[in-house]
């Protein structure tokens, strides 16, 4: 029986600041360990970030008081400052982040193949979570 192919997921935010400090707040591991977990109750202690093609990344991601956590990573495929990353994640699954300008605000666009473990809603929700505390962070700059 064939595994059916999941539709990739979109999820994306307009964040009040430049191009440049957009692509800085999600690039730099000082600011990602500020808002890389979808709640409260999460965190982010370490990222490391290799920002060229084959380069890789990793985020470390955990639970406040220690009941779990996971390491999230992979390698990117492609990176243009301040307009596009794309990387495939450890297990295969790819992402594609877009940046666009629009007046003295950025458009956040991160489109992401699903796994098929979580519902569908779960992840998109996941996903949307950690990029609404991206803007959140980035636009307290």
């Amino acid at each position: 029986m064939e595994s059916k192919q999941l539709s990739p997921i979109t999820v994306t935010a307009t964040v009040k600041a430049s191009l440049e400090k957009a692509w800085l707040s999600f690039t730099v591991p000082e600011h990602i360990t500020q808002w890389n977990f979808a709640a409260d109750e999460w965190q982010c202690p370490t990222a490391e970030n290799d920002l060229t093609p084959g380069g890789k990344f990793s985020y470390r991601m955990e639970a406040k008081d220690g009941s779990s956590g996971f390491d999230f990573g992979g390698i990117y495929d492609e990176v243009k400052p301040n307009e596009l990353l794309a990387y495939t994640m450890g297990d295969g699954r790819k992402v594609r982040v877009t940046f666009t300008p629009n007046g003295n605000q950025t458009f956040v666009e991160e489109t992401f193949d699903p796994e098929g473990t979580n519902p569908i809603e779960m992840q998109r929700d996941g996903w949307q979570a950690i990029l609404d505390n991206y803007k959140k962070h980035t636009e307290s700059l």
